[in-house]
């Protein structure tokens, strides 16, 4: 990717929190109260994110390029909504890339996970999950939603690195007989990872 490249942003609006997505930047995407905040928050967290995609980003102006209504869903604080560039062609090379984006995120959290304390600092109404159970909830989402929506059946017991391997694959050739078009599985899978990777780490100091 070029330095400085025009980096194309999707909205999704719900009533109580706006997403902001960078489409060509799996797991670049955050939200706020409101457009300008999400907005504002995804550029806060590039230099954070630039840790995960180096040494291909390189973000330049935000181009938002579309909006799409927000759900329940996106309401409780996750992108749950597909836009029409969700269903852009995937050449080979860019599902390729992409798909190599969600495995940096992955790379990402596993040290994440396996440098913090068992017990979290809890947030300010004393909620949130513990370091093993996030770690299993990113792979239970994964073997339950991101799998099957790929259009692939992976077993409750396979190891998580083959888990990834399967769905990776499945990725990479477009997810065919997919539920869902292979570029929104891997934006939706990667925000989750990242997510929850920089939740852990936030909760760890």
């Amino acid at each position: 990717m070029v330095k400085n490249q025009v980096v194309r942003v999707s909205l999704e609006l719900g009533q109580k929190w706006v997403f902001a997505c960078a489409l060509d930047w799996p797991g670049w995407c955050r939200r706020g109260r409101g457009e300008q905040a999400a907005l504002d928050t995804l550029l806060d967290y590039a230099a954070r994110y630039a840790t995960v995609a180096e040494p291909g980003f390189g973000p330049g102006e935000l181009q938002i390029v579309g909006q799409v209504p927000g759900n329940r869903t996106t309401d409780f604080g996750a992108p749950d909504a597909q836009g029409p560039w969700d269903a852009e062609p995937l050449p080979p090379d860019e599902a390729d890339r992409l798909t190599g984006l969600l495995e940096a995120c992955w790379g990402y959290l596993d040290p994440v996970v396996a440098a913090a304390p068992e017990t979290l600092r809890k947030g300010p109404r004393g909620g949130g999950r513990d370091r093993d159970a996030i770690a299993e909830h990113v792979r239970g989402a994964e073997r339950t939603l991101s799998c099957p929506k790929a259009g692939i059946r992976v077993l409750p017991r396979t190891p998580w690195d083959l888990q990834r391997a399967a769905l990776a694959a499945a990725l990479r050739a477009g997810a065919p007989g997919g539920a869902w078009p292979a570029r929104y599985v891997i934006r939706r899978s990667a925000w989750h990872v990242l997510d929850h990777a920089w939740e852990i780490e936030d909760r760890s100091a």
